[in-house]
């Protein structure tokens, strides 16, 4: 089973399962192909991360995520304000855009690693897909074009991407054929020559010297010093339910756990789904794990996050008693950041037990705006995520990896899978994470009803509320205190896989994004099979 965000993305996915691969070849073949059909939300100069179990039970996490150059300082940026909502924002939106806005990209490093760790496929086999796609075409999906339009101003700023997504002037349109030439030769080179390319080889130092030279503090040295980091998954429980999740500095593991902690004294089953009362009672958690996380949870190896602190059931019981039932409030770190929502996430399940959940991006929309020429890579704008405010857990250092709110989730009991989710959305991801797990434990829904259901979020500013939750519901929150703000949706396109006992698997995705479930069933002959005999042939002569 195979769920992602694009349907050409989940039959790069089947091409490996059908050709003898596992869970690790088709997951990296479908991140290959979204960096072509999903170019705004993903590419191989980005950074993400991967919660794998292997088929004996095994789990781990790799940290592809991005990290600061070493020429980056502190005070790298100018702020333009101390305040929300512009705290993140600097002079000239340098952080945000150009090649100044570009950190050290994991991706590429992160996917061949699980491959030649994990995998059973060569990697040229596992990117043809990709180099397919990019070369011959694709059919632009209403989603990419309606991303590009929003996007056009900023796109025709630069004359590479422009040539790209701006033919003649305007947005690539839905339902043209988009055709990515240069990419497919640069994708063609990695096939053949490895990540190293990119890591120290010459495509990396073409790059690397093109983003200098228009004003990058990224050089070719930073790409040839990238490392990955292998984790050890963050676990919990909730009910009689497992949870593993990513260790920092992805945040979503730690503070999903938190919050589960401090909604299992509830009884949310009985209250129902998308009441007043349990939806005050996700905002309040929310709002909890958003200050612990700004306080505390980053780089490891330039904060001591406090994760097994977060993670307790104690600390839980601790801060529940803060949380009033009629009113909302406001809440202090219990323990001693910024976004953007356009990312990918792919979930990927094979026949003998391994799984795969993976949230890659190059953080905003088309990332950096900007295409790095003659190569077709869109690269990351990262540097986005640091505080521009020196001084704090998320500030800007050489060598720092960037936070994020990734929250690729698998679910066991008794130590089976039950289900593996994730879903793009940077800080809002937790809270979609968290929503579906509750959806599925508590409220008993589908696996198609837990990814689609209406979803809340706050960061202890407004309340954001889909569109899909009435408006007596949206009027009672406002009442207990909570600044409601309707929103379309929370969050981007979710992907699951649900597992059965008998072996059977189900993949569902949501209308957030282009979700694509994919299921390959039957398999090969029996041993021992063969052609049925033909009577007149094969009978032996009188």
């Amino acid at each position: 089973m195979a769920v992602t965000n694009h349907p050409l993305a989940s039959a790069a996915s089947l091409e490996m399962l059908a050709a003898g691969g596992n869970a690790i070849d088709a997951a990296v073949a479908a991140l290959f192909a979204l960096t072509v059909v999903e170019p705004m939300m993903v590419g191989i100069f980005g950074g993400g991360v991967a919660v794998i179990r292997l088929a004996d039970g095994t789990t781990t996490t790799i940290d592809g995520l991005a990290t600061a150059p070493a020429a980056a300082r502190p005070d790298a940026y100018e702020p333009v304000s101390d305040t929300w909502p512009d705290y993140m924002e600097t002079r000239g939106r340098r952080n945000f855009m150009g090649a100044s806005a570009v950190a050290v990209p994991g991706t590429l490093k992160g996917w061949c690693e699980a491959l030649a760790r994990f995998g059973r496929l060569p990697l040229a086999d596992v990117m043809e897909p990709a180099i397919r796609y990019a070369r011959r075409g694709f059919t632009v999906t209403p989603y990419l074009a309606a991303c590009t339009a929003e996007n056009a101003p900023l796109l025709a700023r630069d004359a590479a991407i422009a040539e790209i997504f701006l033919p003649g002037g305007e947005p690539v349109a839905a339902g043209a054929r988009l055709v990515q030439g240069d990419y497919a030769q640069t994708l063609a080179t990695i096939a053949r020559e490895g990540p190293d390319a990119l890591y120290g080889g010459s495509l990396g130092s073409e790059i690397g010297s093109a983003l200098r030279a228009a004003g990058s503090y990224l050089a070719p040295a930073d790409l040839a010093a990238y490392r990955t980091v292998e984790r050890t998954p963050v676990r919990g429980t909730y009910r009689d339910v497992e949870i593993i999740g990513p260790a920092p500095p992805a945040s979503g593991g730690v503070h999903i756990v938190q919050m589960l902690n401090l909604l299992e004294a509830y009884d949310l089953a009985a209250m129902g789904f998308g009441t007043p009362d349990t939806l005050h009672l996700l905002l309040e958690v929310l709002k909890i794990a958003a200050v612990d996380r700004r306080a505390a949870t980053a780089d490891p190896a330039f904060v001591d996050v406090p994760v097994a602190r977060l993670t307790a059931k104690d600390y839980a019981a601790l801060r529940r008693p803060e949380i009033d039932p009629a009113q909302a409030g406001r809440y202090a770190p219990g323990v001693s950041t910024n976004e953007s929502q356009n990312t990918t996430h792919v979930t990927v399940a094979d026949a003998d037990g391994a799984i795969v959940t993976s949230t890659q991006t190059i953080n905003s929309l088309f990332g950096a705006k900007i295409m790095i020429p003659g190569t077709g890579i869109v690269p990351n704008n990262y540097m986005y995520l640091f505080d521009p405010h020196p001084g704090h857990a998320l500030s800007l250092a050489p060598g720092k990896r960037i936070t994020s709110g990734i929250s690729a989730l698998i679910g066991c009991r008794a130590g089976r899978p039950v289900f593996a989710l994730g879903l793009p959305g940077a800080h809002r991801i937790p809270a979609g994470a968290l929503q579906a797990v509750l959806n599925l434990v508590d409220h008993g829904m589908s696996l198609q009803e837990a990814v689609e259901a209406p979803r809340v979020f706050t960061w202890g500013e407004e309340a954001e509320v889909e569109d899909g939750v009435p408006e007596t519901v949206r009027a009672a929150l406002a009442a207990r205190g909570h600044p409601v703000r309707p929103v379309a949706h929370v969050g981007g396109g979710m992907c699951a896989v649900g597992f059965e006992p008998d072996g059977t698997m189900t993949g569902a995705a949501c209308w957030r994004a282009d979700g694509s479930p994919a299921g390959l069933g039957g398999g090969l002959a029996r041993a021992g099979t063969s052609f049925w005999p033909d009577p007149r042939r094969d009978a032996p002569s009188a």
